[in-house]
């Protein structure tokens, strides 16, 4: 469930396919996306699980595989 939520996020800031993002993929590599960018999408995932991302850990999210992890981490 938190993956298809993070994936619709991703989609919905950068413009992609929700289809073509999978855990391995990269936000600056594959998705394109810049610093600007990741923030929104961090931002957005704050708010959708309300959360709070951390600055030190959003410098350790590069898949969205990392960004899942940091999201279950912050849930519990």
């Amino acid at each position: 469930m938190e993956f298809d939520k993070l994936k619709e996020i991703i989609a919905e800031v950068l413009s992609v396919d929700p289809n073509e993002i999978t855990l391995e993929t990269t936000f600056v590599d594959d998705l394109g996306a810049d610093s600007l960018d990741i923030f929104s999408i961090l931002e957005e995932v704050d708010d959708a699980f309300n959360i709070e991302t951390e600055i030190e850990d959003a410098d350790k999210i590069v898949t969205v595989g990392d960004a899942l992890e940091q999201i279950k981490k912050a849930i519990g």
